[in-house]
This record gives C-alpha cells, sequence and structure tokens, in this order.
C-alpha cells in the first residue's frame, strides 16, 4: 500500500464529507470527547497549517503538555468556516508531513480514527479499504503512544476483525468489525455496543 496516497485520499473523501454538512451536523458532538465535528476537523487541518514549529511554540505556552498544545491549535483553527476548514483538507490533500517520530502510519490512524469520529454520530457509512483498516490496526497495536491508545487497554486481551483479515493479542475476546475495533482501541467506548466476545466486559472497564 502507498501510505501517503491513502492519507491524500482519506483527506478528500473528508473534505468532501465536511463541505455536504449542515450547521446542526457541524455542530453535532463527536466521539471525540468534548468536540464537534467542527472541532474535529480543526485539528485535523493543525499539522497542515501550523507545523512544527507552531506547535513548539504552542508547547511553550502549554508549559510542555502536548494535550493543552494540540487542545489549543485545534480551537484556533476551529474559528474558521467549516467549508474553510475542508478546503485545507482538499489543498493540502498530499501533504507529506508525519509527527516527529513516526511514520505515515500516524497521519492516517490520526485520519481513519477521526473520520469515524464524525461518520458514527452523523450516521454516515463509508467503506474504507481493507489494507488501510488493517496497517491502522497494526501501528494501534505495536504503538506506544499515549495519544493513541489508552494505557493498558490492550493488555492480556485479543481482538479480532471479523470483517478484515487482522487478529491481535492473547486472552479473552473481543471481536467485531475492523472500524469498531478500531474506535474501541482509541478509547471511544461507544463502539463497544458493536463489539463481541468474553473480552468486551473488561475493556469496557478500562475505558470507564
Amino acid at each position: 500500500m502507498d501510505t501517503f496516497a491513502a492519507i491524500a485520499d482519506e483527506r478528500r473523501a473528508l473534505a468532501a464529507l465536511l463541505t455536504g454538512l449542515t450547521p446542526a451536523q457541524a455542530a453535532t458532538p463527536s466521539l471525540c470527547d468534548r468536540w464537534t465535528v467542527h472541532d474535529v476537523a480543526a485539528h485535523l487541518v493543525v499539522p497542515l497549517e501550523v507545523g512544527l514549529g507552531g506547535f513548539a511554540r504552542a508547547m511553550i505556552v502549554a508549559r510542555g503538555s502536548f494535550h493543552r498544545a494540540n487542545v489549543r491549535l485545534a480551537h484556533e483553527q476551529a474559528r474558521r468556516p467549516l467549508a474553510e476548514l475542508a478546503g485545507v483538507l482538499r489543498a493540502k490533500a498530499d501533504s507529506r508531513f508525519t509527527p516527529p517520530g513516526h511514520g505515515p502510519e500516524a497521519p492516517l490512524t490520526d485520519l481513519l480514527v477521526h473520520g469515524l469520529d464524525v461518520r458514527w454520530p452523523l450516521g454516515l457509512a463509508r467503506d474504507v479499504p481493507a489494507e488501510r483498516l488493517t496497517a491502522t490496526l497494526n501501528f494501534l497495536a505495536s504503538s506506544r503512544d499515549r495519544s493513541f491508545v489508552p494505557r493498558g487497554a490492550l493488555d492480556g486481551l485479543r481482538f479480532e476483525a471479523d470483517d478484515v483479515d487482522w487478529a491481535h493479542g492473547s486472552g479473552p475476546v473481543v471481536r467485531g468489525r475492523a472500524e469498531a475495533l478500531l474506535l474501541a482501541i482509541t478509547g471511544r467506548a461507544a463502539a463497544l455496543e458493536h463489539l463481541a466476545g468474553d473480552g468486551v466486559a473488561t475493556l469496557r472497564e478500562r475505558l470507564a
């Protein structure tokens, strides 16, 4: 898979979705805690508009907190109209920016997860190519970055996708569609209702 091509395609697909939303849809709470659909779109343009220098300055203002810097920059971008944010995603779809210490799997993961954060509450489905889902799930399963996977979420559990060829871990099973696993692994409790297996109760406790 050409991961950068996949990233560009996901940005364009999300830009097309955002362009067609009503103001009420844009104000809908996303699956990402405390962020609306509009806020999620703003977050996704931050690396395209701010760059490393801008983020470093935001980190200084936030006294070294990645989370606070990230939220602050997203809120700044969220002052822009949704159509303008969609335009940035479309115009800069081919950007090859990757966060320090990460390869292109990181921005692909960010796009897939946040795309689902937007689509699930709005009831808007999209068929994501299986190779993108498996690449993202593999990245999450091997990631030690707590900005993606809550601490201990994967420990002692076996995750199995029933719509793509992917499984990880050993122990009580958590089984379901790849997109539901993707959301649950990244801490979205709303996905738990779409999963089955003896390990779901344990995962629910960890995400509470």
